[in-house]
This record gives structure tokens, C-alpha cells and sequence, in this order.
């Protein structure tokens, strides 16, 4: 793919169901294109209003999501699944954390070719989505990224590279400046579609017919 090739911006987090969907709505469009739309992801950060300072997750935290909201988000992610043909191994995955998944990819997306940061970023979806791996844990996230084509010792310096996780936070808290409150968000040429949208309107999203 060539890095004239037209961008779509992706605002998503690993452990969103619907961000899984939403690409593979996106590959599912891709397919119908004469040439392939790069991804421009975003970093999002779901897990914000239950981080502590240190970076680990406080589950005590009320975030306003009940067992009806909960109940509603499976119906929904097993109704779309159906419908764009997806295998997914789990519904939900209310107790991962990703960030650890988002330094690792916003290293590579940084630092390496966007093919290795592309096979990384699907391989971390697969992992959880459809393996129910853990994308927390720091040698999974070593032994995908090495399959994509990473240095496996430069990656464990990024995992412990707390000047990096800075980073990351700091663009986490673009995402709402730039107007986008939830994932997945895609974006182009001014214009935004939010949620798992089908492929025909990624298709209007980008050529507007």
C-alpha cells in the first residue's frame, strides 16, 4: 500500500466490541475498493473514568453501566456479528484492559512500517475477540507483535517506557478535544460516522455517493 494511498481516521480501543466490528465493516468495504484505504488510528481510552493514576483500572468505580445496559450491549454485538458474518469467541470484555495493547500499537504506529503496526493491530483484535486471550499481558502483546515483524526486546521497552505511556495518555485526551466521545469513530475529509456502521455507509462516509 502506498503512503500516498487516502486515509481513514479510526478513533478505537481494543476492548470494544463494536471497534471490532466496526473494521470488520471496514475490511468488508475495503474489499469493494480499487485501491485500499489506509488506517489512521486514534488511541481512545474506555477504561478513563475508572483509571487510577497509576494506570491500573479501579472496578469499584460507578460508571453508570448496569446489568440492562450490559445485556442490551450483547444483543447488539451478537446482531451485528450476524450480520457482517463475524466469529467472535466472546461478547464482552468488561474486565481487560487494553492499555497496555494501545502502548505496544501506538509504539509500532510511531516507530515501525505500517504494515508490521496493521498485522499487530488486527492480530491484537483476533486475540481477544475471537481466542478470548488476554491483551494485558505483556508476552502476548511481545509474541504478536514479533509475529508481525517487531523486535520482541524493542517492544518490552516500550511496555516499560513510562514516558511513553505518558504519551499515550496525552493523545487519549485528544480524542474529546477533537469532538469524539465514544468508539468507534471513523473520520474523513471532515465528515464522522460513530458506531459499528455498515459498510455502505463507510462507503458514503469516503466517496459521498
Amino acid at each position: 500500500m502506498s503512503a500516498d494511498s487516502p486515509e481513514l481516521t479510526v478513533y478505537s480501543d481494543y476492548v470494544c466490541p463494536f471497534c471490532y466490528l466496526g473494521r470488520a465493516s471496514l475490511e468488508q468495504y475495503q474489499e469493494t475498493r480499487d485501491e485500499p484505504l489506509r488506517i489512521d488510528w486514534q488511541p481512545f481510552d474506555l477504561r478513563s473514568q475508572k483509571r487510577r493514576p497509576d494506570g491500573t483500572i479501579d472496578h469499584a468505580v460507578d460508571d453508570g453501566k448496569d446489568d440492562d445496559y450490559f445485556q442490551q450491549a450483547k444483543q447488539n454485538v451478537r446482531r451485528l456479528a450476524d450480520k457482517y458474518d463475524v466469529e467472535m469467541g466472546i461478547d464482552l470484555a468488561t474486565d481487560v484492559d487494553s492499555l497496555s495493547a494501545q502502548v505496544v500499537s501506538y509504539h509500532l504506529r510511531e516507530h515501525r512500517d505500517y504494515g508490521t503496526w496493521l498485522a499487530f493491530d488486527e492480530a491484537v483484535f483476533s486475540a481477544l475477540w475471537e481466542d478470548g486471550e488476554d491483551i494485558g499481558d505483556a508476552d502476548l502483546l511481545v509474541e504478536l507483535a514479533a509475529d508481525a515483524g517487531a523486535d520482541p526486546e524493542e517492544v518490552r521497552s516500550a511496555l516499560d517506557d513510562e514516558s511513553f505511556r505518558e504519551e499515550l495518555r496525552a493523545r487519549f485526551e485528544e480524542a474529546p478535544r477533537d469532538g469524539v466521545t465514544g468508539v468507534p469513530t471513523f473520520t474523513y475529509d471532515g465528515y464522522a460516522a460513530r458506531g459499528a456502521v455498515p459498510p455502505e455507509q463507510l462507503r458514503r462516509l469516503v466517496e459521498g455517493v
